[in-house]
């Protein structure tokens, strides 16, 4: 989409990794811009192309129809945003704010409601995608907030992403992507027990993640096909039993605890599947001893109903 002699002034503050080849994009896609950052040097490329500098967010906000954020985290959100200098004291009813960064949930709902005093729409609309993704407009965004401020954005949004995905009301982005990368986290620690497990007790790393990347765990099989034929629905009619897991478990934590491997998180996951055992759940589909996180959070992951409503 090309937005040549688009007369809305984009503002863009924080020109790291992700920022600065987004800001470049809205710069080339005609947009007249202003950017800052805490380091004057990183605007000088973008500046050498005709993209103006503002002294401080402040200076930004108050020349800008839509502001921009993409910044390490809620500290720097903090420093941005407020105090005399900050983001909101220059801001003008009417303008919108997309904050990019990977920010807390509270931190974006308050600076939401001062904002939305000042007649000021915003977005908190995390990333996905990396550095690459951002030179050639791939990101896929996350988007919190209301359709209005959604539809008032997308000219800047349809530069620089591929994917829009809108997750409800403002906050629930910053949600989301937190708690998506905590499991990726997660799930990467107890693969990487597995894997050192596996290479002590004798097969090769580069067999082993061949192994790993063509299998279930590498296609994404549980996410995409098992748990939502059977937890999401609530339907625990055996696919791969529950007693058949556990043994599997236990043939694994054998092989890690004769080689030496201390394996934490598959510890866990055994215990979980014994109490499910101890239940009388052993002939069900496996999935049954995730509900055991579901009792102690007070919530069931269900999407029944899901696919009348898309």
């Amino acid at each position: 989409m090309s937005n040549a002699g688009c007369d809305t002034t984009i503002g863009f503050i924080g020109l790291g990794n992700m920022g600065r080849p987004m800001a470049a994009r809205l710069a080339a896609a005609g947009f007249p811009m202003v950017v800052h950052d805490v380091n004057s040097a990183a605007a000088d490329e973008l500046m050498q192309s005709g993209v103006m500098w503002a002294a401080s967010p402040r200076n930004l906000a108050e020349q800008c129809g839509v502001i921009c954020t993409s910044l390490p985290g809620p500290a720097e959100a903090e420093t941005v945003f407020h105090g005399d200098l900050g983001v909101v004291r220059g801001t003008q009813a009417g303008s919108i704010v997309i904050d990019f960064t990977t920010n807390s949930p509270l931190l974006v709902r308050k600076i939401h409601q001062q904002l939305a005093a000042r007649r000021v729409a915003m977005l908190d609309a995390p990333l996905s995608g990396g550095v690459e993704a951002a030179k050639r407009g791939e990101l896929t965004v996350l988007i919190g907030g209301d359709q209005e401020a959604l539809a008032a954005a997308r000219p800047v949004l349809d530069e620089l992403a591929k994917t829009v995905v809108h997750v409800g009301p403002i906050g629930n982005a910053s949600i989301c992507k937190a708690l998506h990368n905590c499991a990726v986290f997660c799930a990467n620690l107890a693969t990487m027990e597995c894997l050192t497990a596996g290479v002590k007790a004798g097969v090769d790393a580069a067999t082993l993640v061949e192994v790993f990347q063509k299998s279930g765990l590498g296609r994404n099989l549980d996410l995409q096909v098992a748990m939502p034929a059977t937890l999401f629905r609530g339907n625990f009619e055996p696919r791969f039993a529950m007693k058949t897991a556990r043994k599997d478990m236990s043939l694994a934590t054998e092989i890690a605890l004769g080689v030496g491997v201390p394996m934490q998180i598959a510890e866990l996951c055994q215990a979980e599947m014994a109490e499910a055992i101890e239940r009388g759940w052993g002939d069900r589909d496996n999935t049954i001893f995730l509900t055991l996180q579901e009792e102690r959070a007070g919530v069931k992951v269900r999407l029944e109903g899901r696919e009348q409503h898309k």
